[in-house]
């Protein structure tokens, strides 16, 4: 499997330089002339979001972390402070528009790969296996809605951490006093939950998308 995804990194990376921004189906139709199918493209991407929930995942917790242990930090200056939760923050940011990109692509190739496997339905002289692969689509629908939908619950629990972490880290851009640095510790208590529940809703998509692969890896 792991060679099968660099193959399909390595050959994406040409073919993206060949076509627009956009231009998904002309991408589709190359990579299935050289022997890479939307089923591959799919299973691969699924794992590319799942690993990027992992690493957003860690990325928050961290995040947290940073914030709480800068905010009780008695040395250095709030200037330091200041770009310490900087910094954090950016790579919060970096992770959380990764996640993004990765389910948009899951969403757009699954699109294209359920588009395709219905109209070839139709092609089938056999009944017996138009049904049979009719059960196995309706299967894979299946587990897949369940994985964009824990995938995008997750999402959902992004930006309602990230919005009180940007307020608070622009506010002390301004205000570099200890009264900045009470408001950020006093917003923290709330992050917390936001983060806690954010962290287990990651967890969930990651465990839908390890058992969807395992369903299409198996069929």
């Amino acid at each position: 499997m792991q060679n099968v995804s660099m193959k399909i990194q390595l050959v994406s990376l040409v073919i993206l330089m060949m076509f627009a921004p956009g231009c998904q189906t002309a991408y589709y139709n190359t990579m299935e002339k050289l022997g890479v199918h939307k089923r591959d493209i799919m299973v691969d991407r699924v794992g590319d979001a799942r690993d990027s929930q992992k690493e957003a995942k860690e990325q928050f917790a961290s995040a947290l972390e940073r914030f709480n242990s800068v905010i009780k930090y008695d040395g250095g200056t709030l200037e330091e402070k200041y770009k310490k939760l900087q910094a954090e923050l950016d790579k919060s940011e970096d992770r959380a528009s990764e996640v993004r990109d990765r389910i948009a692509s899951v969403e757009d190739v699954s699109e294209a790969l359920f588009d395709e496997w219905k109209e070839e339905l139709n092609q089938y002289s056999n009944a017996s296996l138009r049904e049979s692969s009719k059960r196995s689509l309706v299967k894979t629908q299946k587990q897949y809605d369940k994985l964009i939908s824990a995938m995008k619950r997750a999402e959902a629990k992004i930006e309602p951490v990230l919005r009180p972490l940007r307020d608070q880290v622009l506010y002390l851009k301004h205000n570099l006093n200890a009264r900045a640095i009470t408001s950020l510790e006093t917003e923290l208590v709330t992050v917390k939950d936001d983060v806690a529940s954010l962290i287990r809703d990651m967890e969930a998509a990651i465990t839908e998308a390890d058992a969807f692969i395992k369903t299409i890896e198996e069929n």
